[in-house]
């Protein structure tokens, strides 16, 4: 696979449990924040969108399949991909790496919605948002 976004991440102490290793809910915090990196490398007009409450991308899934436990101070790479895209949802795909092994895998689909009086809206992803995924396809 290419055309990966990378985020890295240094474990802290507080994300382990009183075993040492990494706490599973961890993982899918890390995704948001790749994520939101991803944003504002790629997508900034994007953030400006969510700062002005124009545009709100609200998680409808995620999954997490784990391969080998993570201990604090060690370095995990993050990698997106774009998956695909039906209608206003986006699909992303995730791994994580420890020293080019792979320990877990991941999956996200986001909707894009658009706040009305009446309540949220779907609305395709901000043209800026499908460019910039676009260079970080599978």
């Amino acid at each position: 696979m290419t055309g990966w976004y990378v985020y890295r991440h240094v474990v802290t102490l507080d994300e382990t449990n009183m075993v040492g290793n990494v706490y599973f809910a961890h993982f899918l915090h890390w995704q948001g924040h790749c994520r939101e990196r991803f944003l504002a490398d790629h997508a900034p007009a994007v953030l400006d969108q969510l700062r002005r409450g124009e545009l709100t991308l609200v998680t409808v899934s995620c999954a997490m399949d784990y391969y080998e436990e993570c201990f604090g101070l060690e370095e995990i790479e993050v990698r997106m991909s774009a998956d695909g895209r039906e209608g206003h949802r986006l699909s992303m795909h995730f791994e994580f790496l420890r020293a080019g092994r792979e320990v877990a895998r991941g999956r996200q689909t986001v909707a894009c919605l658009r706040p009305t009086p009446a309540g949220p809206v779907p609305v395709a992803p901000p043209v800026d948002l499908r460019a910039a995924l676009a260079a970080f396809t599978a």
